[in-house]
């Protein structure tokens, strides 16, 4: 009889750690809970994926071969994926890249949006993940690791070079007038042309009067829109021209141009250099004078490396990587590397 209250002891013991283990595994499984930390592959393989929108755009044509290219001089298994401007289908792409154990994620998205919901599933998965080209935040406003431009730097660097250019033209401030074309309801746009502003005060040392105007970022729109601007100006004889990409910037030159300017009055400093080079590769006489190019190939490369550097050596994704750019002209714009199409 005396080993029953033995008995008894003992199972209570062990049903009070069963009880706390219970607790401490729904404890253990509540939100707060740490999200699984990435490790680089047992195997030493490694697969990266690219979900890019609009894959099919020649930016992001040469922004893919750019990431194949590190690829494979990293010894690292990449997969592409075109998302279009289909924001869900970013989210199921995602989800298949977990699915297939992706050791890590860059992704252009459709829709900024969607941040919230993309860094969510990442980081549950516990995958390093980095946005490229467009800033993505989570729901408390932080953003993901970035690679792409900086819009700023970009219009610091468009400014800078119409001044230089202003000032070897021997024009003077009376007689000049610049037309900064973009969207302006889009801040990236105006980063960019508010930079150029301030850069070419500085670079060009002249006050020189900005006609604003407001576009839709495309070449017929700038075009069109700029034509009766230049016909309220008769007395301006010297044009400098910059805008939020080359579309607007090349669309006032051809309603310059159209307006009987002559190229040799024309200072057009564009923002991409995809479509000035066609000038530049036909020998036209031209007011597009020069471009900021940027590399979609550049940052496809970047994205590839500081994934690498996180997967395979464990070192934290670094809060910006910006690209290099660099301004071209007619005669080095092909060793440069401009595709034009």
């Amino acid at each position: 009889m005396s080993t029953y209250p033995h008995r008894f002891r003992t199972w209570s013991v062990v049903g009070c750690c069963l009880i706390s283990g219970v607790l401490l595994a729904s404890c253990s499984s509540g939100k707060d809970t740490a999200a699984p930390q990435q490790q680089a592959p047992s195997n030493g393989k490694i697969t990266l994926f690219y979900l890019q929108k609009q894959g099919d755009q020649q930016y992001f044509v040469e922004q893919a071969q750019g990431a194949q290219e590190k690829a494979k001089e990293l010894g690292v298994e990449l997969k592409v994926v075109n998302l279009g401007q289909d924001a869900n289908k970013a989210i199921t792409e995602l989800d298949a890249a977990v699915a297939q154990g992706a050791n890590g994620v860059a992704i252009v998205v459709p829709d900024q949006a969607i941040g919230p919901q993309v860094i969510d599933k990442a980081k549950s998965a516990g995958i390093p993940l980095i946005a490229s080209d467009d800033v993505i935040k989570d729901s408390s406003g932080a953003k993901a690791p970035f690679v792409g431009f900086n819009g700023s730097q970009m219009g610091d660097s468009v400014g800078t070079e119409a001044g230089k250019l202003f000032k070897a033209a021997g024009w003077a401030a009376a007689d000049t007038k610049i037309i900064s074309a973009f969207k302006q309801d889009l801040s990236v746009c105006t980063d960019r042309v508010n930079a150029a502003k301030s850069a070419f005060a500085k670079s060009a040392g002249a006050d020189v009067p900005v006609i604003d105007v407001g576009t839709d970022n495309s070449p017929v729109d700038a075009q069109n829109r700029s034509g009766a601007v230049i016909g309220s100006n008769p007395g301006v004889k010297h044009w400098v021209v910059w805008g939020c990409n080359d579309e607007n910037e090349t669309g006032v030159v051809t309603a310059l141009a159209n307006s009987g300017v002559a190229a040799n009055n024309i200072i057009g400093v564009g923002l991409g250099a995809y479509l000035d080079c066609k000038d530049w590769a036909a020998n036209k006489d031209t007011g597009n004078k020069a471009a900021l190019y940027i590399s979609g190939a550049e940052v496809g490369r970047s994205a590839i490396q500081v994934l690498v550097d996180k997967v395979k050596n464990g070192k934290e994704l670094p809060a910006e990587t910006i690209a290099k750019t660099t301004i071209v002209n007619k005669d080095n714009y092909k060793q440069a590397g401009v595709n034009c199409t």
